[in-house]
């Protein structure tokens, strides 16, 4: 046994208990913790394969942009976890069905490729996986990179528009207007005259309205 396989073993399965800890961890920063820690070991792995550009692309991407959203994202919306689990049993056995299915079907898939992929290929010296990506994306599979950036064009868009949308029962303060404001348009002095009858000398006294009735 070389040590790339026991490399290989290692990493995998630090990957399958990280990636088993994302989905039974009570805190969503532990669970989005390890879930960094499944990427990582996933790059790895990749860099065994010879994938050198995937592998980057993950730690750059994934780990280093998409994750530390996330993380950032579950910090500030305080999500309660007990929330989360409410009615988690009455959903659990679909759940265990639905994985088991997909268990499977990848079973009988990587079966399929192990048995049946034969002898490695042999590249040349200098042969670039990046480039051939590259080349195979945008030529072979270039219907499919299309679709890919229309969604996420249609996602972002949508995003945007979910953000920028202004609820009617809902306040809202102009930062800018807030910024330009001047004392006199905080605090006003205002005159006004008095109201009141005896500041204005229109008092009667119960005496005068006596002598009015008798004449």
């Amino acid at each position: 046994m070389t040590f790339t396989i026991v490399l290989f073993y290692i990493l995998a399965a630090v990957l399958v208990i990280a990636a088993f800890r994302v989905i039974t961890a009570r805190s969503p920063v532990t669970a989005v913790l390890h879930l960094i820690l499944a990427f990582a070991n996933a790059a790895m792995l990749w860099m065994l394969l010879g994938a050198e550009f995937l592998a980057l692309l993950l730690v750059l991407v994934y780990v280093g942009a998409v994750m530390v959203l996330f993380l950032f994202v579950v910090m500030m919306l305080d999500i309660r976890i007990d929330t989360l689990r409410h009615g988690l049993k009455t959903y659990l056995p679909l759940g265990l069905l639905i994985g088991a299915v997909l268990v499977v079907e990848m079973s009988f898939v990587l079966g399929a490729t192990w048995y049946g992929a034969g002898p490695q290929a042999s590249m040349a010296a200098d042969y670039n996986n990046t480039r051939a990506l590259g080349e195979v994306m945008y030529t072979q599979y270039v219907y499919a990179v299309e679709v890919g950036a229309a969604l996420l064009l249609v996602g972002m868009i949508a995003a945007i528009a979910l953000t920028l949308r202004r609820r009617r029962d809902a306040k809202y303060n102009d930062p800018s207007a807030a910024v330009r404001v001047r004392a006199k348009d905080r605090f006003r002095l205002v005159s006004m005259p008095a109201q009141s009858d005896r500041a204005q000398g229109r008092v009667t006294t119960p005496s005068d309205d006596d002598q009015g009735e008798k004449q």
